[in-house]
């Protein structure tokens, strides 16, 4: 079978997604046309040369609704032979866009690829879609579904975390952050964000607060009690009557922030990167996509890199570098306990509870913060994963060249 190629990854910095932060003024088709962009400059791209591009997006309405991939496409001038099209596997769309790409590619019916996401959360709020796991009542009663933060508290709870566990874990993103931010590491990957008049407005993820030492992050109060109080809590114990009460841990600080940001990733197969002049500079071992039950929610990474490792023929052994999605702390550390991965390779440059979460966009993201962190380190494997809402879970294995 055809190997699938990842030749570059970019993404744009994480600005604050309230209409305060530094991106609000960015549209999101802009961020896209931007990566898009600047990815045909960075290598003089012939963008005829490009089959599809794939953007996943989590509220695809607003500003973010139609078929905003290819709008973007053509906003940014690229060839009208190069089709678009937008995907939404909630928080893993983004990673999801790029495993898809990998499958045109290894199936031999496309031969490159642009994939990514996107997510503009200051200007489309999440659930702005008004979709029916969030606003159906007879839905949310019949699957039992509750709130993100709900499940990761009843995550915590089951397994044990304690409220310093968790603010333990995000006091370690953003420490890691703070250091991979003083040693450039995120430089390479990162567009800067102009205005139409040339004037520079964000350069580098805007969130990382001064404030987050332990004391704190302790000090915070839990973001999801209220939740509970609604009735939610009871519906957790229906699915899991070994639980008590599900006790409210995660806050403001222990969980991942709302933001705005595009990333892309450029796939393809040899022939086609040698015709663009392009360098390859890892492959996409294996690609994972499952479901558990869906109250619970938030631990389909735990068998979806199962399910990546089995079809790459390897074992967690064989996995340098990982990185688990930061959505909420609870969710990281029942990763790492389920898989057993030691700390020092696990998100070694902190990851969304320090930076941002912008939906479509940060599975795309991960793939270039791994393949950077790969190639600094000089190691070769690594795992990308993402728990997602409704219990879905996906991976992406990807081995440098």
């Amino acid at each position: 079978m055809t190997e699938a190629f990842i030749y570059d990854a970019l993404r744009t910095p994480r600005g604050d997604g309230k209409p305060t932060g530094a991106l609000y003024e960015i549209r999101p088709i802009q961020l896209l046309q931007i990566t898009l962009q600047s990815l045909q400059k960075r290598h003089k791209l012939d963008t005829a040369l490009i089959d599809d591009v794939l953007i996943g997006c989590v509220s695809p309405t607003d500003d973010q609704g139609s078929n905003l991939a290819k709008a973007a496409v053509m906003y940014a001038g690229w060839d009208l032979s190069v089709g678009g099209m937008t995907i939404n596997r909630f928080c893993a769309s983004g990673l999801e866009a790029v495993n898809l790409a990998a499958m045109k590619v290894r199936s031999g019916w496309d031969s490159l690829i642009v994939a990514g996401g996107v997510e503009s959360m200051s200007r489309v709020p999440m659930g702005s879609d008004m979709g029916p796991l969030l606003y159906d009542p007879e839905v949310i009663q019949t699957i039992n579904y509750i709130p993100q933060g709900v499940s990761a508290d009843l995550i915590a709870t089951r397994d044990g975390f304690s409220r310093s566990d968790l603010d333990e874990y995000a006091h370690q993103s953003y420490e890691r952050v703070r250091k991979a931010r003083s040693e450039n590491r995120f430089s390479q990957s990162l567009v800067p964000i102009y205005d139409q008049n040339g004037l520079l407005i964000l350069e580098e993820d805007e969130l990382l607060h001064p404030n987050t030492g332990l004391s704190e992050l302790a000090a915070l109060a839990p973001a999801f009690a209220e939740y509970g109080d609604w009735g939610f809590d009871h519906m957790a114990r229906i699915q899991y009557p070994e639980v008590a009460r599900v006790i409210p841990m995660h806050t403001a600080g222990n969980s991942s922030r709302m933001v705005d940001g595009a990333a892309l990733v450029l796939v393809g197969n040899k022939e086609q990167g040698s015709a663009a002049g392009l360098k390859a500079r890892a492959r996409i071992r294996s690609a994972a996509t499952v479901s558990v039950e869906p109250t619970i929610m938030l631990t389909g990474s735990v068998p979806a890199a199962r399910k990546a490792l089995e079809r790459a023929g390897m074992t967690a052994g064989d996995i340098d570098l990982w990185e688990c999605n930061e959505a909420f702390a609870s969710a990281v550390l029942h990763f790492q306990r389920a898989m057993n991965v030691p700390n020092d390779r696990l998100n070694v440059n902190g990851g969304a509870i320090a930076l941002g979460h912008p939906l479509g966009a940060t599975g795309a993201m991960q793939i270039g913060t791994m393949l950077d962190e790969l190639e600094r380190q000089d190691l070769s494997t690594g795992l990308v994963t993402l728990c997602v809402g409704g219990g879905m879970g996906v991976a992406t294995i990807i081995e440098r060249v």
